[in-house]
């Protein structure tokens, strides 16, 4: 029973971790869909519309797949709590990075383009 137990704890902790990625990740291409923020992390002028309207769409899916992780962990009240309090600390991460180190937001442009 207990080895049980502590399986569902490891799984719904990485999930839950997974849900963060996914907030980080989602909250990234959306920033990275402004023209500021693309000019800030890539060093050019602004990316091609199309390739904003797919960061937008791919930065949403993300975020779709947190709330879909978290929904997955805990009851619907509790997890949509989950995912925004995540959410907040996501859009802090993302901010923060943009600030001190927006090259590292690179490798999501990289993986947009996949």
């Amino acid at each position: 029973m207990r080895r049980r137990v502590r399986r569902r704890l490891v799984r719904d902790a990485l999930m839950l971790l997974a849900a963060q990625a996914a907030n980080i990740a989602g909250l990234a291409w959306l920033a990275l869909a402004m023209p500021a923020h693309w000019e800030q992390v890539c060093g050019r002028s602004a990316c091609h519309p199309r390739a904003a309207r797919l960061l937008r769409a791919v930065g949403a899916g993300a975020l779709a797949v947190s709330l879909l992780l978290c929904m997955a962990v805990d009851h619907p009240s509790m997890a949509s709590l989950v995912w925004v309090m995540s959410l907040a600390a996501a859009a802090l991460a993302v901010a923060f990075t943009l600030a001190w180190r927006p090259h590292w937001l690179r490798v999501l442009v990289r993986l947009s383009r996949g």
